[in-house]
């Protein structure tokens, strides 16, 4: 590949990437909201991010008022598991992060009266529960798996976590980080997941959130906060609804 034509991708490679965005929240919206697009003209770019930024927004404002605490995921059996389970990743599989297990501490911060690091060992010496749910992708294709580890709940209590703050966030040692509303952590689903198919999905910890979109569930996760300060998120401050319920 020539040199003009390696200057020439890079300077369409953000355009593309608006493109997408602005595709993606188009799909998260309303067909009335989108109405309301038709006096926006393609030439008027920041306009119509904006107005889809904000319709985007209010879409997660009522998903998070129409959200159920009690409504449980479906749940399946066995013979129901998606093998092999599909990796997916913002990089290629051969880049997933290697951590050591001995070593490994989780690290909580914010909003939380005890703020010591947790081990696998501690984290495996609280009460477990397991799931077999469906993962759903904003791509639009969904998988069966099975994951065992500890209600998220029962965590966030167990560390003095600040159950009326408004945000969860995680940040990721495949540099990912996202969060969610409190009361979606707090759903008897949640789960703190310490086992599952294959290490390249999350090892050793990542969490499950049956209710909500593929990318709202963080793997290999080093540290949770608690906060009332919006934390955005990896791919939501790329311009994904932030509620992201399935």
């Amino acid at each position: 590949m020539t040199r003009s034509r390696r200057i020439g991708l890079r300077g369409v490679q953000p355009q593309i990437a608006r493109l997408e965005r602005r595709l993606f929240l188009k799909r998260g919206l309303s067909l009335g909201a989108l109405s309301l697009l038709s006096g926006c003209t393609l030439k008027d770019d920041d306009a119509v991010d904006r107005l889809l930024l904000t319709m985007s927004r209010f879409n997660d404002r009522v998903q998070a008022a129409l959200f159920d605490p009690a409504k449980l995921a479906p749940t399946y059996s066995e013979a129901d598991v998606t093998t092999p389970f599909p990796f997916n990743a913002y990089y290629e599989e051969q880049d997933i992060p290697v951590i050591d297990g001995e070593n490994y501490r989780l690290q909580v911060s914010g909003l939380i009266a005890d703020k010591r690091p947790w081990s696998l060992g501690d984290l495996r010496a609280l009460p477990q529960s397991s799931q077999i749910t469906r993962l759903v992708c904003v791509e639009g294709w969904s998988a069966i798996g099975q994951w065992r580890g500890v209600a998220f709940r029962h965590f966030l209590e167990r560390i003095g976590a600040d159950l009326t703050a408004r945000y969860v966030g995680f940040k990721c040692a495949d540099k990912y980080y996202s969060s969610i509303d409190m009361p979606s952590a707090l759903h008897p689903q949640t789960l703190l997941a310490l086992d599952f198919a294959d290490a390249k999905y999350g090892y050793p910890l990542r969490l499950r959130l049956p209710t909500k979109l593929g990318f709202k569930n963080p793997k290999f996760i080093g540290e949770i906060f608690v906060t009332n300060d919006y934390p955005g998120g990896y791919w939501e401050d790329k311009g994904y609804n932030w509620f992201s319920g399935s």
